[in-house]
């Protein structure tokens, strides 16, 4: 999910992680899902990919 609208807002993981305060290594894991990540850093995410709320719940209700 986050890749998709990542890739969708036509940043790249570099400028998605600088903008969210994370390294690059740590989004890259973040879109393969092999890390969890921390709520604060989610809604970070969420915000700045403008992800929908229901795209959100399916995601959630996913894992």
């Amino acid at each position: 999910m986050i890749r998709h609208y990542r890739l969708q807002s036509k940043l790249t993981q570099e400028e998605l992680a600088e903008e969210l305060g994370i390294s690059w290594r740590q989004l890259q894991r973040l879109e393969h899902n092999e890390e969890k990540t921390r709520i604060t850093t989610f809604k970070k995410i969420v915000k700045v990919l403008n992800i929908p709320d229901d795209e959100i719940l399916r995601f959630i209700k996913s894992k």
